[in-house]
């Protein structure tokens, strides 16, 4: 072969090699964008819940943010049994009918509070946020779940929460609900409102007839929580905080089957399952009925 011919050869050669590195780096661009896509489509944030591709048992999966979902060592609810005896302060409280907002999250009913309602727990102050409900509780007691669990969320002024668990089960209409139960938004994202004053006192919201099992409210003083169960714990919804004080009242309230069915025929089963108590403490008034 002469040089001529090996000259035209090698470029050829050159060429050809050119062709086949740049279709290879068109395969890998190709491929590279398909595994970009891929990954973006796969690490969307999901909505957490209550179903089985986005409840409880995967939150901690959804988010980073949720990581104590799944690695928290002191998170609730919990089964609230064999709990150690002591003598607890009773709890002051001061709940003020006011006007509210009643929102569908989604995944719950809750009713915002404005301020001026509040506890005391270890002389430390707590003003209301919020309540709202699951169905059914979320705590159990020896195993047992209720039929609902109404939470009102307290923040401190360093930022510490404190949640007074309410467990509820069928009995009678319990009138202090009415206010709320009239205005039950069915619609996720839904708000409705609750003014104050009314000609007949219908719509006037007043939490302390709430947490009170035989509206034993006679006066507007202060009021205190004698017969309750405590822990340290965490939100029972993402990201599950910890560092929340529990207070959980041993005596349940009522309502009747048909409140507890209008609830439920817009929100059920948001319930997350009990957690391990892990060694925490769980005390309990040495004057509560178990």
């Amino acid at each position: 072969m002469d040089n001529y011919a090996k000259l035209t050869l090698g470029r050829g050669l050159y060429h050809i090699t050119n062709s086949l590195m740049s279709i290879m780096c068109v395969l890998m661009c190709i491929t590279g964008c398909g595994k970009a896509r891929s990954v973006t489509s796969t690490t969307e944030k999901i909505e957490w819940g209550y179903a089985a591709e986005n409840g409880p048992d995967v939150w901690a999966q959804l988010s980073p943010e949720y990581f104590l979902c799944a690695e928290g060592k002191h998170q609730s609810p919990i089964d609230l049994v064999n709990p150690t005896p002591a003598e607890l302060p009773p709890i002051p409280y001061d709940y003020r009918p006011t006007s509210m907002n009643i929102r569908n999250t989604g995944h719950t009913i809750e009713v915002a509070c404005p301020e001026g309602s509040w506890i005391e727990v270890d002389g430390t102050r707590y003003q209301l946020l919020q309540f709202h409900f699951h169905a059914p509780s979320e705590h159990t007691v020896v195993g047992k779940p209720f039929e609902m669990e109404a939470h009102f969320v307290h923040k401190s002024e360093d930022g510490t929460l404190a949640v007074v668990g309410l467990l509820i089960e069928s009995g009678r209409h319990n009138f202090a609900f009415d206010p709320i139960w009239s205005h039950l938004p069915a619609v996720p994202g839904e708000t409705q409102r609750i003014e104050n004053v009314t000609e007949d006192g219908s719509l006037i919201v007043d939490p302390r007839f709430m947490c009170s099992p035989n509206d034993q409210i006679t006066d507007e003083s202060p009021s205190r929580f004698s017969d309750y169960y405590c822990y340290d714990g965490s939100l029972t919804t993402p990201p599950c905080s910890e560092s929340v004080k529990w207070i959980v009242l041993t005596t349940p309230i009522e309502m009747s089957e048909a409140q507890i069915a209008a609830f439920k025929a817009i929100i059920h089963d948001n319930n997350r399952p009990v957690q391990p108590l892990n060694g925490r403490k769980l005390l309990v008034n040495v004057g509560a009925n178990e």
